[in-house]
């Protein structure tokens, strides 16, 4: 079956770095875009960053709020996609989600709790 795993969130202070990884499984990895979205308490879930494509195709897009900040990454031979957080700050707060997506194929991780605070 499908499952997207996600780890490396936690407590960081302002300014600090993340670095979350998803782990996918059960579908054709390498044929999907991969995102990143995220969810604060009472707001929308919105995207972050995307990646997609293999090798030289590979294009990526941010959420306006993380461009320079935040960097989105794939490895397709470990089924893994990351996101690298820089300069954090207390708005970056949320339940970080991976998804994968093809089509009218839509799959979600179980989010990973990301808070940034001094």
């Amino acid at each position: 079956q499908v499952q997207l795993v996600e780890s490396g969130g936690g407590l960081v202070q302002p300014g600090g770095s993340l670095r979350l990884s998803c782990a996918a499984s059960g579908f054709t990895f390498s044929s999907y875009v991969m995102s990143w979205y995220r969810q604060a308490p009472e707001k929308e879930r919105e995207l972050v960053a995307a990646i997609t494509g293999t090798g030289a195709g590979t294009i990526t897009r941010y959420a306006d709020s993380v461009k320079g900040r935040f960097a989105i990454s794939r490895d397709n031979a470990k089924n893994t996609v990351y996101l690298q957080m820089n300069s954090l700050k207390p708005e970056d707060t949320a339940v970080y989600y991976c998804n994968a997506q093809r089509l009218r194929n839509k799959y979600w991780g179980q989010g990973t709790q990301v808070t940034v605070s001094s």
